[in-house]
């Protein structure tokens, strides 16, 4: 696997994404499962069939350009506005920055990283560790590198974020990822009940970390990538529950600005799975 996602490390982004848009409508063609839950998803949100269409090959090209965020060279990435992101640094108390499965989530860590990194630390970001060894093999070899620092989904992961947050460093996550049974709570989302993890709320009422939200957004014709950033609206709750709703609410935001780019074909209803 470490072969081929070289070989395809070496191609333009735009050709990658061009791969990734035939990828994402034949696999939205010949999954039926694939297809309803993409087509529910929005139409939660209340959205039509004409951000699906720019959804099913936007969501293939977040595959396809895999190879060239983890082992190519790091393709052209502009600021919107990082504004909040160097108030929040400057600030001392840690930055948990959150986005939600939209755009190009990995250059948002490889970005931070490069801006940030030299001066405030690394960024922590959380991940599962591959099941397949190959895939581990490649992924350890494309999230750690200078100034960020991948830590698995595990106590002791969450540990080295409490560590980080308080050192006066970030921690990245995506906060619309299903947790593990026992992890999140039962919040809405887009107006129904889904299982969303408390860890984004927890880490920053225990350490007073900042909120930042940050996504990439994946420019047309393989052009690079546009991150933008923003503070939260307003300080969350004291209350946990309160909190995630709020996170939720955020997030929702955040992908209404843009939904072709949000990949709704990901199970965000789903019952959470039981872990150790």
């Amino acid at each position: 696997m470490l072969r081929w996602f070289r070989f395809f490390s070496h191609w333009p982004l735009w050709a990658l994404h061009v791969l990734g848009v035939a990828g994402g409508w034949l696999a939205w063609l010949f999954s039926p499962t694939y297809r309803r839950r993409m087509g529910a998803n929005a139409r939660q949100a209340g959205l039509g069939w004409r951000t699906l269409v720019g959804a099913v090959g936007q969501a293939g090209r977040m595959s396809a350009e895999l190879p060239r965020l983890w082992l190519g060279q790091t393709p052209s990435v502009v600021w919107a506005d990082a504004q909040a992101a160097a108030d929040a640094y400057a600030l001392g108390q840690g930055v948990l920055f959150l986005t939600p499965h939209m755009g190009c989530f990995e250059i948002t860590a490889q970005a931070l990283a490069a801006r940030f990194g030299a001066q405030y630390g690394p960024l922590t970001v959380l991940y599962r560790p591959a099941r397949q060894a190959a895939l581990g093999e490649v992924m350890a070899l494309a999230r750690n590198r200078p100034g960020l620092q991948a830590v698995p989904t595990n106590l002791s992961g969450v540990r080295q974020m409490i560590k980080a947050l308080r050192a006066g460093q970030a921690v990245g996550l995506l906060p619309d990822q299903v947790p593990p049974e026992g992890m999140g709570v039962w919040a809405p989302f887009f107006g129904k009940p889904a299982y969303t993890m408390t860890l984004a709320a927890r880490l920053a009422l225990q350490t007073g970390a900042k909120v930042v939200l940050i996504w990439g957004e994946r420019l047309s014709w393989g052009r690079g990538y546009r991150l933008h950033t923003q503070a939260l609206d307003q300080a969350l709750s004291n209350d946990l529950e309160a909190a995630v709703v709020q996170i939720n609410q955020a997030m929702e935001t955040m992908i209404l600005a843009c939904p072709q780019q949000y990949l709704w074909g990901y199970a965000r209803y789903k019952t959470p799975r039981q872990e150790a």
